[in-house]
């Protein structure tokens, strides 16, 4: 073999073993550095701040929404129904003429008593007269008492009959005035139950129509009896009106107003007591039968310290808090918690204003962890 072979295989063999050497040292520095603890990562969690600002204290119930009035119409006298005067579903006023009865034989009966009280009165005109005779020829000696008795008799008698004729004509006349049906309270009108042409009769069980007034509305919801004590210093004479409102099922309120009633026994078997509050009911929100959730505001906390509900975890010790230090760790504070009113809870010791506390993300924390934040829209 030449001496030229022997020196590229020489260069060859330490170029392969430099190779080697060179990946062998990069493997151990990377394992080396692999060795090395890494530093933990902050863990995103969403924030909030402690504050202090009234706080309104609402009870809640579930109610049911009840009409101010709901009233069948019934005719009051019988006979043809000559016409339905009312659009299904409409609005209607007091005194407003919602059908028409044949008014023919009331109208007869009304003239038959009249002409009867006239035939009455010229009577009794007849016998004034007379009695007015025998007492001038009393006077005279010229007619006997008796006779003047009979003419006294005679023109109270008729006199009487004038009244009765009178009540007749005002009975005929009442129910020729009933004849034309009005609606006796304002309302929404329902569905027309009895159509044009039908008979109807003053006694029948069927309506023509039922109305419902709208405006105003009441709520009737129910409060377990420990909230009573609560309730108590608005049921005093004199005491001012308690604000209320009817929520839907997504929170949002439909309608304002005030409680009416508190009822004056508490259930014995429920161990509720039930409430009124009336509502004005100006945009038709509340229906008649509707379900509702009833709040009445009994008080107003001034300047409490208050968090969002979700602050607070559950400890062994009690409850407690993530405070979020100025070194972005945190702390597991216990705290005293008082009432929660509308996610907000009332904090009475352990926090004060100004704090920052964990408000979602607690699950991955532990006293010390360090934090970053985030956007509530991102958790």
């Amino acid at each position: 073999m030449k001496r030229s072979h022997w020196f590229l295989i020489c260069l060859l063999a330490l170029g392969v073993g430099g190779a080697v050497t060179w990946r062998a040292r990069a493997a151990s520095e990377k394992s080396a550095a692999d060795a090395k603890p890494k530093a933990p990562s902050a863990i995103p969690v969403v924030a909030a701040n402690v504050v202090s600002k009234d706080m309104e204290v609402w009870l809640s119930g579930i109610g049911t929404v009840q009409a101010s009035n709901t009233v069948t119409v019934r005719p009051r006298v019988g006979g043809a129904l000559e016409s339905v005067d009312f659009t299904e579903g409409a609005l209607v006023k007091e005194g407003d003429i919602l059908a028409q009865i044949d008014p023919r034989p009331f109208r007869s009966v009304l003239d038959q008593a009249k002409a009867k009280k006239a035939q009455d009165v010229a009577q009794l005109a007849n016998a004034s007269a007379a009695l007015a005779r025998s007492q001038s020829l009393v006077k005279e000696n010229a007619v006997s008492r008796q006779v003047l008795d009979q003419s006294e008799a005679a023109a109270q008698q008729l006199e009487a009959m004038v009244q009765s004729d009178q009540a007749a004509v005002d009975a005929a006349q009442l129910d020729l005035d009933f004849t034309t049906v009005r609606a006796p309270i304002s309302g929404k009108t329902g569905l027309r139950l009895v159509d044009a042409g039908n008979v109807v009769t003053g006694s029948q069980a069927e309506g023509l129509v039922v109305l419902t007034q709208l405006q105003p509305v009441s709520v009737i919801f129910t409060l377990p009896q420990r909230n009573f004590s609560q309730l108590q210093p608005h049921m005093k004479p004199g005491a001012a009106p308690v604000k209320a409102q009817a929520m839907s099922d997504d929170g949002k309120m439909l309608d304002e107003g005030v409680l009416e009633l508190v009822d004056n026994q508490i259930d014995v078997t429920t161990g509720t007591l039930r409430l009124k509050a009336t509502f004005p009911n100006r945009d038709f929100s509340l229906w008649p039968g509707q379900f509702v959730s009833a709040r009445v505001l009994v008080d107003t906390l001034k300047d409490p310290v208050i968090v969002p509900a979700e602050v607070l975890q559950p400890g062994l010790d009690g409850q407690f808090a993530y405070v979020i230090k100025a070194d972005d760790s945190v702390e597991a504070r216990y705290v005293k918690a008082g009432m929660t009113l509308d996610g907000m809870t009332v904090i009475n010791d352990g926090l004060q204003t100004g704090d920052r506390v964990v408000q979602d993300g607690q699950s991955k924390l532990k006293p010390g962890a360090k934090v970053t934040l985030k956007k509530a829209a991102e958790s």
